[in-house]
Formats: structure tokens, sequence, C-alpha cells
């Protein structure tokens, strides 16, 4: 499953991930934003890996917020935004 989101005001997010058992798994982020430290891409990753395929957008970015704690920046990228694009994965096709 693909997602892609274009944070106004800032730069593209992509989340790629499968759902089993209702939960997501092989979850990996990407895109045109920077973090720093570079590791806290893997924490955002390892965040959402398990979730419930159900939970919503409030609580993914909520889970990542709490991985990532107050030591890593974001530039052009935020939780919630990485959080849409996750849901945007998560919908039927069209």
């Amino acid at each position: 499953m693909h997602g892609e989101y274009k944070m106004p005001g800032g730069k593209l997010v992509v989340a790629d991930l499968e759902v089993r058992n209702g939960k997501l798994t092989g979850v990996r982020v990407s895109g045109d934003f920077f973090l720093e430290p570079d590791s806290a891409l893997t924490l955002i990753d390892v965040a959402l890996e398990g979730l419930p395929a159900a939970a919503d957008d409030k609580q993914h970015a909520a889970v990542i917020r709490a991985a990532l704690g107050s030591n890593v920046r974001m530039y052009g990228v935020s939780p919630e935004a990485i959080a849409v694009a996750v849901q945007r994965a998560l919908e039927p096709p069209a």
C-alpha cells in the first residue's frame, strides 16, 4: 500500500506499508523532508510497525511524537503529515 501527502508549506511525505492481521507491517516512511538525527526515520518506522490499521491519524501522530521525543528536529514535515500519508496508504483504491 502506498500513500503520499504534500504538507502545506512543507515537503512530500510517502508511506509504504502492508496490513497483516489488522496491523501495520513493513512500514517505510520517506520523502524529501529532513530529520536530525537521520536515525529518527527508523524510529518513525518502528513506532508505526504493529499499530492497528483501524487507528486514526491522531493516534498515528501521537505514537510518532512519543517515539521521537524532544531531541529530534523535523524540517518540512510533522507527525501529523506522516499520519496523513499513512491514512492515505490505508484508503481503498479508487
